[in-house]
């Protein structure tokens, strides 16, 4: 079935664009299957080709499950243009589409960020108050997580673009973690107040000055999965870098350490001792336990996995997305969005 004659399901909906990423329905599907049986009252959409997504699922779940036919996929290489007005037929518009027409209450997909973000900034529109969207995710540290916006979404912002990113971070802080009064820092590169561009040296004061931030100040890369803060703010283009590089040095440890293990037979041995605790700790850094990132700043909840995303990272994209509709992260952007606009207009 199309867009336009979907069945009637709950506007609790999450619209899953099941054709998205690098392998498509035989990842997305039985990470599906496996939310479906932790959230059994969280009826989904599948959007994509309903011949490849049907013959995946078993009947028992087909109550839970409404299949959305698209007729097109937005390739990972598509430019944002390209998908935006020549592909109106596709998994990524529909399920985005789902969203706007309040069948669905979020989208999920692992498909092209750029398009994706296109995409959503047109059906969705953004938030009064907010002129553009960021992507806002996890960040494993010692003390669990914390929150990095942007993550890619902008390569050029001002600082009052930055302070825009802060807002959001904080509310999606407070509201994920229940932190009522999250520590927000500026990525940089030093902490001195003397450090930084002039972009975020203004943003400094900005965060300074406004009463609703808990601005800790200039915070290193090297402290970012220390804990320094509860949300780091950056622009896109620092914010996709630190995130890729640390992604590099993870996989570069891991497999380090695999090398050394097989160098010779006394290693292996011990390694084996030691499997128990390794794993443990392979699973604390696990990237894929942090799968999942928000669009925020848009009118409705839009969830960007990453493009090789396997069914457990998938999974966790999707508890996000569950995340975010429990606590109605968009309304509670909203309500702060009006309050700082509230607080320019009586300076």
């Amino acid at each position: 079935m199309s867009a336009t004659t979907v069945k009637s399901v709950s506007d609790s909906a999450i619209a899953i664009d099941a054709m998205s990423g690098d392998f498509g329905p035989r990842v997305i599907i039985p990470s599906a299957l496996q939310f479906l049986q932790q959230n059994p009252d969280r009826p989904l959409f599948l959007v994509g080709d309903q011949s490849q997504i049907s013959k995946l699922i078993p009947r028992k779940y087909a109550h839970k499950i409404d299949i959305v036919h698209a007729d097109e996929v937005v390739a990972m290489d598509d430019l944002p243009s390209v998908a935006l007005r020549s592909k109106p037929r596709s998994s990524m518009h529909l399920a985005v589409d789902l969203v706007k027409s309040g069948d669905a209450a979020a989208c999920v997909s692992a498909g092209n960020t750029g398009a994706l973000m296109a995409i959503s900034k047109i059906h969705l529109r953004m938030i009064e108050g907010i002129r553009r969207p960021a992507i806002c995710g996890p960040v494993p540290t010692l003390e669990g997580h914390c929150f990095m916006v942007d993550m890619g979404a902008n390569v050029d912002c001002d600082a009052e673009h930055l302070l825009e990113f802060a807002l959001m971070g904080k509310v999606l802080a407070e509201a994920i973690d229940g932190n009522t009064n999250p520590s927000i820092a500026l990525l940089n590169n030093g902490e001195e107040r003397s450090k930084g561009n002039q972009q975020v040296k203004r943003a400094a004061e900005l965060f300074i000055a406004n009463q609703d931030l808990n601005y800790i100040g200039y915070t290193e890369g090297h402290k970012l999965y220390q804990a320094a803060a509860d949300v780091v703010v950056c622009d896109g283009f620092v914010g996709n870098i630190a995130l890729k590089a640390s992604e590099g040095v993870a996989s570069y440890i891991l497999e380090t350490i695999k090398k050394e293990i097989r160098r010779d037979p006394v290693t292996r041995f011990l390694s084996w001792l030691a499997m128990p605790e390794i794993r443990r700790i392979k699973s604390l850094v696990d990237p894929r336990r942090f799968n999942g990132a928000s669009f925020l700043g848009l009118n409705g909840i839009v969830v960007k996995s990453h493009g090789h995303a396997d069914s457990l990272a998938f999974g966790h994209a999707l508890q996000y997305a569950e995340k975010m509709l429990a606590v109605d992260v968009v309304e509670q952007i909203k309500q702060i969005t009006a309050a700082a606009a509230r607080a320019r207009a009586s300076v």
